[in-house]
C-alpha cells in the first residue's frame, strides 16, 4: 500500500485535494494527508510543536469518551436511545479530527502514522472488515474500550513527561491510536471515510475559510413574494388594559398581535420578534414575517405550504423558543463571541428539510448571536427601531426619536 496516497477508508487510488468548502459531503474524496491538510485549516488554536499538543490531547481523549459514553447511554436506554447510529459516526470523525491535529503539531503527517501501523506485518489481520458486526455488538464495546485504553496511557505519558521531545515513542503512540481506531470501525463496519467526509463539512459549516452567504431563497420569486430587502420595525412597549404587551409598527401600521411573555414569571420573550428580523436578515428566511407581511409565494403551491405556512412558522417559533431558553442561562448570550456546537446542531437538526437547512452553522451562529445583541438592546430601553436589511445581512437598532 502507497501510504501518502491511501484514502481515510485505506482503499489505495490516486491522490486529490480536499477542498474545504461548503460542499456536500459526498461530494468530498478524502485522503490520508490531504484530510489532515484540511483538518488542520479548521483548527482554530494553531500552537505548533511539542508544547501545544496539551490542547488537542484532551479533545482527543474528550471525543473517545463520548464515544464510550454513547456506548453507555445504548446498553442503558435500549432502543429508546434514538440517534446512536449517527453519534457514533459523527464521534468517529471527531476523533480523526483530534488524532490529525495532535500529529501535525508533532509534524507527523497521517500517511507517516499509516506506514507505522502497516510495517508491522503480522498486525495487518486486524484491519479486516467483519461484515457481520455493528456497533451494538460485544466486538465493537471491546474495540472502543481499547482505543480508550491507547488515548488514556498516552495523556497519562504525557502528563508525566515521559514524552518530552521524544518523536519516536509519540509516533508509536499515535500509531497505535490510529490502528485501534480503524480496527473499532471495521469491526462495527462503520465507514471512517464517511466519518470524515462528515467531519470536514462540520467543522467547514462551522468555520469556514471563506464565508459566503446562503442566496435569499426568494430571490426568484416577484418583488409581491419577496420578504422585503429592507424593513424597518418600530417596537414599544405599552399597558393594554392593565397588561404589559409589546405592539410592532411598521410603516405606520400595526403588525402582529400585540405580545406578552405567556409566562408567569416574566423573561421579557414578548421583544422576541426581533429573532424573527434577524432570521430574515441573516439567513433570509423567516415564516413568521412572511405572513405578518403578506409576502409568501403564493405562485407556487408546493413552496407555499411546504416552505411558508403554519408549520414552517412553528418551526420558526419553535428555534426562538429553543434558542431563547439556551439564553436565559447565559445572560442573553451577552459577551459571547459564539455559541456552543451541540446548540446550532439542535437547532440545524430542527430545521431539518426545510429550506433553510442548507444555511451552514457559521450563519445560524451570526444571526442568533446578532440578533439577541439588538434584543439586549430593546429590552435596555424597552422599545426602539430594529432594521433588517437583507441585502447586507445585518440587523441593527436605533433609538426610539424621544430617547435620543
Amino acid at each position: 500500500m502507497n501510504t501518502a496516497t491511501a484514502r481515510i477508508g485505506f482503499v489505495e487510488t490516486d491522490s486529490a485535494t480536499v477542498e474545504t468548502s461548503s460542499a456536500k459531503p459526498e461530494e468530498l474524496p478524502i485522503y490520508l494527508d490531504e484530510y489532515q491538510r484540511a483538518a488542520v485549516q479548521t483548527d482554530q488554536n494553531r500552537r505548533h510543536g511539542i508544547d501545544g499538543l496539551a490542547f488537542p490531547l484532551l479533545g482527543l481523549f474528550g471525543e473517545v469518551g463520548t464515544l464510550l459514553s454513547a456506548l453507555k447511554k445504548k446498553q442503558r436506554d435500549q432502543e429508546s436511545y434514538a440517534g446512536y447510529s449517527e453519534t457514533v459516526i459523527e464521534e468517529f470523525g471527531d476523533v480523526l479530527w483530534y488524532l490529525s491535529n495532535v500529529a501535525w503539531r508533532a509534524s507527523f503527517t497521517f500517511s507517516d502514522l499509516a506506514q507505522s501501523m502497516f510495517c508491522d506485518r503480522g498486525n495487518q489481520n486486524s484491519v479486516r472488515r467483519n461484515q457481520g458486526e455493528s456497533i451494538d455488538s460485544p466486538e465493537f464495546e471491546r474495540a472502543i474500550i481499547a482505543l480508550a485504553g491507547k488515548a488514556g496511557l498516552l495523556l497519562n505519558e504525557f502528563s508525566g513527561g515521559k514524552i518530552g521531545t521524544n518523536r519516536q515513542v509519540l509516533k508509536i503512540h499515535l500509531a497505535e491510536i490510529f490502528r485501534a481506531l480503524v480496527d473499532a470501525a471495521l469491526v462495527a463496519d462503520v465507514d471512517l471515510e464517511q466519518a470524515a467526509r462528515n467531519n470536514i463539512w462540520k467543522i467547514n459549516s462551522r468555520w469556514p475559510r471563506t464565508r459566503r452567504y446562503t442566496p435569499l431563497f426568494d430571490t426568484d420569486f416577484s418583488e409581491t413574494e419577496q420578504l422585503p430587502r429592507k424593513i424597518e420595525m418600530h417596537i414599544v412597549e405599552t399597558r393594554v388594559g392593565g397588561r404589559t404587551c409589546v405592539i410592532q409598527l411598521c410603516n405606520g401600521v400595526e403588525i402582529g398581535s400585540r405580545l406578552t411573555d405567556n409566562k408567569i414569571v416574566e423573561d421579557d420573550y414578548r421583544f422576541h420578534d426581533v429573532f424573527h428580523l434577524a432570521y430574515a436578515a441573516v439567513l433570509g428566511w423567516s415564516p413568521c414575517l412572511r405572513a405578518l407581511l403578506r409576502v409568501k409565494r403564493k405562485s407556487k403551491p408546493e413552496v407555499d405550504e411546504a416552505q411558508d405556512g403554519a408549520r414552517a412558522a412553528l418551526i420558526e417559533e419553535g428555534v426562538s423558543t429553543l434558542v431563547f431558553q439556551h439564553a436565559l442561562r447565559l445572560n442573553y448570550f451577552d459577551s459571547l463571541t459564539s455559541l456552543d456546537y451541540p446548540l446550532l446542531k439542535a437547532v440545524h437538526d430542527f430545521v431539518s428539510g426545510y429550506e433553510v437547512d442548507q444555511c451552514p452553522l457559521w450563519q445560524w451562529e451570526k444571526a442568533i448571536l446578532d440578533g439577541f445583541e439588538v434584543f439586549r438592546k430593546v429590552r435596555n430601553r424597552r422599545r426602539g427601531i430594529v432594521i433588517a436589511d437583507l441585502l447586507e445581512r445585518s440587523i441593527t437598532f436605533q433609538a426610539h426619536p424621544n430617547d435620543r
